[in-house]
């Protein structure tokens, strides 16, 4: 079975899986991968995403938009808003899902980790210096340029469109991921933040609901802020 819904959550889903997988690896208690930083969390984010657009095509989006900026750029620039929930939703609970198959996969060294800023920063975003201004413009900011960069992608070959799509990714990640561990993606902050409130994990802490609105806006202001640039080509 294949739709545009099942393929962005199943593609959503393995983009948070291997995403965050490798930020609870790094992050989390004697795994094997505990403090290698981020350069390892930047590459395996871009090898996150080429994967997840092949998932997501599969399952029948080939648009494969896998984050709420690509379709509120798509959007804005076509002026069609229909298909924004059915993208959007299920972006966010394919976020939940694979949030949730980290907690599992993880489950022992969540049980042993007591710090609790190293268990939410495996699930959701936070700011290395809190500056709400400054925080917002580097979402918006990154969200922005990428955003047009992918909005270039349509001269290139498609198929290689996907491992553009990564290295983008991967740029983002070690050029501008140092204030904010770039989000650039509302459902991957969103979604997991609402299972690191609800699953029951020892010395977790709260989830930061004050910081949380930045992650979502700030990329959607920088979605808008691209797809008005690419107008003006």
């Amino acid at each position: 079975m294949t739709s545009i819904f099942i393929g962005e959550l199943a593609g959503t889903a393995t983009l948070l899986y291997i995403g965050n997988g490798v930020v609870a690896n790094v992050l989390l208690k004697d795994t094997k991968g505990n403090g290698t930083g981020l350069l390892a969390i930047a590459a395996a984010w871009a090898f996150a995403v080429t994967i997840a657009i092949y998932v997501s095509t599969y399952f029948g989006s080939s648009a494969a938009h896998l984050n709420p900026i690509v379709t509120i750029a798509d959007c804005a620039k076509s002026g069609d808003w229909s298909m924004f929930p059915t993208f959007t939703g299920a972006q966010l609970l394919g976020a939940m899902l694979g949030q949730l198959l980290v907690w599992i996969h993880y489950k022992p060294h969540y049980d042993i980790t007591e710090d609790p800023r190293a268990i939410k920063g495996s699930f959701c975003t936070d700011p290395a210096i809190k500056n709400t201004p400054f925080n917002f413009i580097s979402e918006a900011f990154a969200s922005a340029i990428a955003v047009v960069a992918l909005g270039t992608f349509s001269s290139i070959e498609t198929g290689l469109g996907p491992f553009m799509v990564g290295i983008l990714v991967w740029a983002v990640g070690l050029g501008l991921g140092g204030t904010t561990g770039y989000a650039i993606n509302p459902a991957r902050d969103l979604g997991p933040r609402i299972m690191h409130a609800i699953l029951p994990i020892r010395h977790k802490g709260n989830s930061d609901w004050g910081y949380a609105w930045i992650p979502v806006l700030g990329p959607a202001a920088g979605a808008l802020l691209g797809a008005y640039i690419l107008t003006l080509n």
